[in-house]
């Protein structure tokens, strides 16, 4: 499923445009995008959390000459999903 897919169900579910959906859909990622920029936690009950994780600077190796090579410091966006999500992925 993708932001064109998810705005068309959306759309028939709720009974709006598909232009209209597909515009609500991009408004709340872009709001998700933000929230984690500033370094927010994500809370959206039922289904999950985004939170924002600091990945610490580390050594790494060139695989194709083994060389010792500096990787920098980073942040990354996790994901756990809540309860009813897991129970109905494992069923």
């Amino acid at each position: 499923m993708n932001n064109g897919d998810l705005a068309e169900a959306l759309a028939a579910e709720q009974g709006i445009t598909k232009a209209d959906a597909r515009k609500y859909v991009d408004a709340v990622f872009t709001h998700i995008a933000a929230a984690a920029g500033k370094g927010e936690e994500i809370s959206l009950n039922g289904f999950g959390k985004f939170k924002v994780k600091d990945s610490p600077a580390r050594e790494g190796r060139n695989p194709s000459t083994g060389a010792t090579i500096q990787i920098a410091a980073s942040k990354k966006l996790g994901f756990t999903p809540a309860k009813a999500v897991k129970d109905l992925l494992n069923g």
